[in-house]
């Protein structure tokens, strides 16, 4: 029988050892139909040209289709022995020899495993024998004879490596370390062979290169006409050498010797893939993609350089084209687990985290070792909620391999993410075990102390870790507001400006430095006020309002730089505020009150994923709680004395001092007594309680909040600049894309059964410029009811929109608020940003103002009655209602640019215990009290709610009395900085 034309070309290519065109003609006639003689012709034309990795794919396939193939065993034995793998390439051989054993149809290839065993276990030189291409449909064989054995000491071996430059990002948290909500992650890959290594680059220590150990592969169905026997031979020759240079790492030499040959034959796909990879390996990521895209258009059919150019542009960032690159790939080769580890990658860095865990999935069934892709699945998991799966992924991956350095800051990330402290500084510690000079670990167990309020040891990590990366924008500024919020502003200074000063190449770390810019400005400011008294530490006050806007909001500095008076140099800031040592030694007398401090302030901790313990802000908290709980009880006391005397209340002041800071640094030029204004709680001046309002109740608390902790921008919204007109407001999302917010997610069933309620009692929802629309039609025919995620909510309405809970009046009967905003907005990449948000415009303020005023006089009057200094704490309802109704108003109105929800908690316990009660219980496990009262729609639901474990707790106390006065005790910026940082199981 005449073999058709393609097997007799074959043949003939086969006899001039022209092994590229040969594997050409091979794919097309795998592409008719799949014959498993022909995968292993295929596999023996890659191991002619050296291409191991290629062999051990087809044999991989051929023995898939058909275990008792022996000539596969052998050439994936050739193979694996060939890149120094003796043990596997020995199990493979006896798999073989099993198979032969049992049924022996070929005695050659039995004997032949027999001797390749033989060899291998007595550590002999193992000679690779050529088998032949079966080149008809039937049994009739063309036997290649007289082949000269190529040998890898002539020529390199052609095991062409990748590189794919991919940023860091770190989270956060973070992601990043800005916002602990976000998500972080560590850029790394490695794993099986065929996958990707670490190596550090000196001239850019914070780059990762990602190294493709995958061979390059010949393009598909390309006949390159008019080349003699001779000169093809040539070619593949040249071909293999410019391979060999590139895993020699000698890319300037692979590049000449492709430019070699693209000048004589400018359409060889295979050169210009190879030239490609070195100048990825030269991250001249352009010009590779160039190449690549050259070798597309003269061969769409070449896998290889789809996969490639999609590894290229995901180094730059094009995340979607490389998707869309990689899935062509996939065509070439469904299983390829390399390309589904690449794109699942690419997503995963896309937010498409769905389509990453799905390739990482189907990578990991295939290479069940691949330890690289474990970890990006355990990233991608732990986005989209699967927090158990999540961690098994991540276990899986360092249970690969122990010394996985990635590996085991993923897991330390994901469990600090998830607040388990104690297991992530475990897998920190086992990565430095690993490798004392890996930065981003020290940068990790850095951003986990600051975390916990320990600032003085996140300096020390934050400080190793720079001694290995001196150019790490995250660890540089994180350790500037470390020294920052322990009082070294000079230390502080230099770091902020050093974060300045660097070359930025990537967004996440501009936004850095912008903050870098208004932190060291509050710096200053704070440097400027350490040896005055507290009171004149006044943020809202003094610091010029369209400064803090652009401070909360993280815009370009350009503009306030330009607008705003600046703080004076450091040299003058410190004259009046460097802190003094003393200090930092505190007294028996003051380390007393500290000790009652962390007690009480414990309490406002949140036992829920992604809130970790801080000891910072439990003594700021402690501290702001005793001192509120003083002034009010001072206060009381008046207002009490005034009504045993018959005396009228005087008509309530306005109280104000007038800024110590004007003209000053990042102050406005006005003046006025509007923008000066400060809130405080001055007794001498102001007897009756009634002349203390609740603004300067809750201002406490802010400045305590202010002080604990620089880094985050905690102030009253209505002292923002014009912005505060059209309503700047809080954003906290449930969701982001596909990322599920770790600390949020929680109330994302609640939240959305609340907006599906609100639309089908209003049958309407407000979009872009507070416009409405009415979808009643789609509520009739019960559309929203039967809506599921926001998703479904979106595709009724068919835009953005949002949708404002109620909260009712107390002050005023009948009377509606807006409560908070229920917002879907569709994102510009993949999925949704599901979120409550809340606008603080003058009316709504003033509402709420009105509300929080009636909600404080009605405390003071119902405990400066009959009830006045009572010691049975069953007899005080109305006192602990009162309490809770003000902290409800509090929770709805979120009057704070950040930290409405630990001030409003702090408070509460300042009030009980200034009415003698103490609350002992934590908040119970999974439940978040603000969002308790955000998602009712008036006070006394919400106290149902808490009554239910907080009134048991309450114990009737009055030893607080005896604390130390804490306005004395603390009497400056400075002394209060320094208790906030003094541990004593801290290094100093």
């Amino acid at each position: 029988m005449a073999a058709s034309p393609d097997r007799a070309e074959l043949a003939k290519i086969c006899g001039s050892r022209n092994w590229s065109k040969a594997i050409r003609v091979l794919d097309a006639l795998l592409a008719q139909s799949c014959s498993i003689q022909d995968i292993c012709n295929r596999a023996f034309c890659y191991s002619k040209l050296e291409l191991h990795k290629h062999v051990i794919k087809d044999c991989d396939k051929a023995l898939q289709l058909d275990p008792t193939l022996l000539q596969a065993y052998i050439l994936k034995g050739n193979a694996l022995l060939a890149l120094g793998r003796k043990e596997d390439a020995s199990l493979v051989w006896e798999q073989g020899y099993e198979h032969a054993l049992r049924d022996s149809k070929d005695l050659k290839l039995l004997l032949e495993l027999e001797d390749l065993l033989a060899s291998v276990k007595q550590s002999k030189p193992v000679v690779c024998q050529d088998h032949a291409l079966d080149t008809s449909p039937c049994d009739t064989k063309v036997v290649v004879s007289e082949v000269s054995v190529v040998h890898s000491d002539t020529i390199p071996t052609a095991d062409m490596k990748t590189v794919v430059c991919e940023e860091q990002v770190v989270d956060s948290s973070s992601k990043v370390m800005m916002n602990s909500d976000s998500g972080s992650e560590i850029d790394n890959t490695s794993g099986s062979e065929d996958m990707y290594e670490i190596t550090s680059q000196p001239s850019n220590s914070q780059e990762i290169i990602r190294r493709c150990n995958e061979t390059i592969k010949p393009d598909h169905k390309l006949f390159v006409t008019n080349i003699s026997k001779s000169k093809s031979i040539s070619l593949d020759f040249r071909l293999s050498r410019g391979i060999g240079q590139v895993n020699e790492g000698n890319y300037d030499q692979a590049i000449s010797i492709f430019d070699q040959i693209l000048r004589e034959t400018p359409k060889y796909p295979e050169a210009l893939i190879g030239r490609g990879t070195a100048y990825a390996f030269q991250r001249e990521l352009d010009a590779a993609i160039a190449d690549f895209t050259k070798a597309i258009q003269y061969n769409p059919s070449a896998g290889e350089a789809w996969k490639r150019r999609g590894q290229a542009r995901a180094a730059i960032g094009e995340f979607m084209e490389a998707i869309e690159d990689l899935s062509k790939a996939l065509e070439f080769e469904p299983s390829c687990c390399d390309i589904l580890h690449e794109r699942g990658i690419v997503n995963f860095k896309f937010k498409d985290y769905n389509a990453a865990v799905e390739d990482l999935s189907a990578c990991v069934n295939h290479d069940r070792k691949n330890s690289s892709a474990y970890t990006y699945l355990g990233l991608a998991l732990s986005a989209i909620g699967e927090y158990q799966r999540a961690e098994e992924a991540h276990l899986k991956a360092i249970q690969l391999d122990e010394n996985f350095l990635e590996g085991w800051a993923h897991l330390a990330q994901y469990y600090q993410d998830l607040a388990n402290q104690e297991k992530a500084l475990h897998c920190l510690e086992k990565v430095l075990l690993v490798d004392k000079s890996y930065a981003k670990a020290y940068h990790l167990r850095g951003l986990l102390y600051h975390g916990m309020g320990l600032h003085r040891m996140a300096i020390k990590d934050l400080s190793l870790g720079l001694s290995f990366e001196s150019s790490n924008i995250e660890c540089l500024y994180l350790r500037a507001s470390c020294y920052h919020a322990i009082g070294d502003f000079k230390a502080a200074a230099r770091d902020y400006d050093s974060v300045l000063d660097l070359e930025l190449d990537s967004v996440d770390k501009f936004v850095l430095q912008c903050l870098a810019f208004y932190q060291k400005e509050i710096a200053l400011y704070t440097a400027s006020r350490a040896n005055f008294e507290f009171s004149q530490f006044n943020i809202d006050g003094d610091v010029d309002p369209l400064f803090k806007e652009y401070w909360c909001k993280r815009l370009h500095p350009k503009n306030v730089a330009e607008r705003v008076f600046r703080q004076p140099p450091l040299r003058t800031s410190l004259k009046g505020g460097r802190i003094s040592k003393k200090e930092f030694n505190l007294t028996k007398h003051q380390d007393n009150l500290l000790q009652a401090a962390d007690s009480i302030g414990k309490k406002i901790q949140y036992n829920c994923p992604g809130f970790l313990p801080n000891k910072r802000q439990y003594r700021m908290a402690g501290l702001a709680a005793i001192e509120i709980a003083q002034k009010v009880a001072k206060a009381w006391r008046g207002l009490r004395n005034v009504k045993k005397s018959g005396k009228q209340t005087r008509k309530k002041e306005k109280l104000g001092i007038v800024s110590q800071n004007r003209g000053g640094g990042c102050c406005s030029s006005s003046s006025s007594s509007d923008t000066s204004t400060s809130y405080s709680l001055n007794e001498d001046r102001h007897a009756s309680g009634r002349t203390t309002s609740w603004q300067d109740i809750y201002h406490i608390a802010v400045k305590w909040r202010q002080i604990s902790e620089p880094c985050d921008p905690v102030v009253w919204v209505n002292k923002l600049s014009e912005e505060f007109n059209s309503g700047f407001g809080s954003h906290t999302p449930m969701l982001l894309g596909q990322a599920k917010v770790v600390r949020y997610y929680s109330n994302y069933e609640r939240i959305l059964d609340t907006a599906k309620s609100v639309i089908k009692e209003r049958k309407y929802v407000n979009i872009v410029e507070d416009k409405s629309v009415d979808p009643s039609a789609l509520v009739e025919s019960e559309r929203i009811s039967n809506a599921v995620s926001c998703s479904d909510l979106y595709n009724v309405v068919g835009e953005n929109f949002w949708v404002a809970t109620t909260c009712n009046s107390t002050a005023f009967e009948g009377k509606p608020l807006e409560g908070t905003r229920i917002t879907v907005q569709k994102m510009d990449k993949i999925g949704f940003d599901f979120a409550i948000r809340t606008p603080c415009t003058p009316s709504r303020w003033e509402e709420y103002d009105a509300e929080m005023a009636a909600a404080w006089e009605a405390l003071c009057t119902v405990y400066c009655g009959e009830l006045f200094g009572s010691n049975d704490v069953n007899m005080l309802g109305d006192v602990k209602d009162a309490i809770l109704r003000m902290t409800y108003y509090w929770y709805n109105f979120m009057p704070l640019s950040r930290g409405s929800a630990a001030v409003g908690y702090t408070v509460l316990l300042g009030l009980f215990l200034a009415a003698n009660m103490e609350v002992t219980a934590s908040i119970p496990p999974g439940m978040q009290v603000d969002w308790e009262a955000i998602l009712t729609s008036n006070p006394e639901a919400f106290s149902e709610i808490i009554k239910k474990w907080l009134y048991p707790s309450i114990k009737f106390n009055r030893s607080w009395k005896d604390y130390p006065d804490v306005t004395s005790t603390f009497s400056t910026t400075g002394s209060i900085i320094a208790a906030l940082s003094s541990y004593k199981n801290e290094t100093q």
